[in-house]
């Protein structure tokens, strides 16, 4: 299998540009997960907290706001990417 056909490009030259683009698109997806993981961590100690000193586990407001700057930042897609991320850093409720 040539690169032309890993990549769908017509010519070597583009399957070039492409793959080193995927490669590119790998390395920030692995970041993105990194940054994920370490959210999930920080929202943790942000929850026990709020717990231990009497609070709820969520705090919708914060939560809305959240959802806005997404929403803001990306349109209209940023919102469902949003609930995703907060359910993720939620745990289990």
């Amino acid at each position: 299998m040539t690169a032309t056909d890993v990549t769908g490009a017509r010519t070597s030259e583009a399957a070039g540009v492409i793959t080193g683009a995927r490669d590119r698109i790998d390395a920030l997806d692995d970041r993105i997960i990194g940054l994920i993981q370490e959210r999930i961590a920080v929202s943790a100690v942000i929850q026990e907290a709020r717990i231990t000193s009497g609070g709820r586990r969520v705090n919708l407001s914060r939560e809305m706001e959240i959802l806005d700057h997404y929403r803001q930042a990306l349109g209209k897609p940023g919102t469902p990417l949003a609930m995703t991320l907060l359910e993720l850093c939620r745990g289990r409720i």
